[in-house]
């Protein structure tokens, strides 16, 4: 019996030198790692189809104000694109026959909020759902393929930017800004390891992810070359002579300029804790 009472005794010594040590550890904040798939949402996928994903990864690091509120700066690479071939039930998009990749680099300041307390290694705190969201800026300059050759878009002024005949349409830029708003679930595998995942979605403040966003101006307000053919703004402008008889009509819808592009993410996050120690207070 006394060989019994010991042995509990070490257990509940045990048990609060345990908790002891978990209360006195704070967690500073966290260094990880992301990866996952991108997929952009705009006027050559109207539809919000998610057909298409292609690569995202990232870095972050995430400082913790208590147990529930947390400030992260983050760092992503992703791809981007997609095709009017795969618009099979709008017969206009699919003739249009425009299409489009880009890489995008990304960075933001996002705040994240946990639904319930979280604290690493702690049986207890070790699981939340989280909701995010911040601001941000992104580089991207949208490309396509013609008879096999990459062709960066922006310099040619597909909708007219930067012509006579169109002096209010500039040519965009290579930087637009993102305001990222999301959900995700985090989990304490250890206490000094997290594994999370994470879906969130950028708004933008550009209609040009794409290279497309208001009408047609016309093969005649490109410059032809000096053999006869059309330049290769021309043909960039209106790809759809390889589907049938070209629509690319003056002043026809090309796209929706009243609603800005964007894209989503979703990732696995692996994180590494940064702790200090707390003497307890005594109680």
């Amino acid at each position: 019996m006394k060989k019994l009472i010991f042995a509990g005794l070490l257990l509940i010594i045990g048990s609060v030198t345990v908790q002891a040590q978990l209360e006195s550890t704070v967690q500073e904040g966290e260094f990880g790692i992301s990866a996952g798939a991108a997929h952009y949402f705009g006027d050559i996928n109207p539809d919000l189809h998610l057909n298409r994903p292609k690569i995202a990864v990232g870095l972050f690091f995430r400082k913790q104000f208590g147990n529930y509120v947390a400030a992260r700066i983050s760092g992503h690479f992703a791809q981007l694109g997609y095709s009017d071939i795969y618009n099979t039930q709008n017969e206009f998009e699919h003739r249009r026959n425009l299409s489009f990749n880009t890489n995008i680099w990304e960075l933001a300041l996002q705040g994240d909020f946990n639904f319930f307390k979280f604290v690493p290694g702690d049986a207890r705190f070790r699981f939340t759902p989280y909701v995010t969201f911040g601001v941000g800026v992104f580089s991207y300059d949208p490309y396509a393929y013609y008879q096999n050759q990459k062709v960066y878009l922006r310099p040619l002024g597909t909708e007219g930017q930067g012509t006579a005949a169109y002096p209010g349409r500039r040519p965009y830029g290579t930087m637009a800004a993102c305001f990222p708003f999301g959900v995700g679930v985090k989990y304490s595998l250890t206490p000094q390891m997290n594994l999370g995942f994470e879906v969130t979605y950028r708004f933008t403040t550009t209609d040009y992810l794409d290279d497309v966003s208001k009408t047609y101006v016309g093969a005649d307000k490109f410059v032809t070359l000096p053999n006869g053919s059309p330049s290769l703004a021309a043909i960039m402008q209106d790809r759809s002579y390889e589907t049938g008889t070209p629509i690319g009509i003056e002043g026809r819808q090309r796209g929706y300029s009243n609603q800005n592009d964007s894209y989503v993410m979703a990732e696995l996050t692996l994180s590494i804790n940064i702790t200090s120690y707390r003497c307890p207070t005594a109680k």
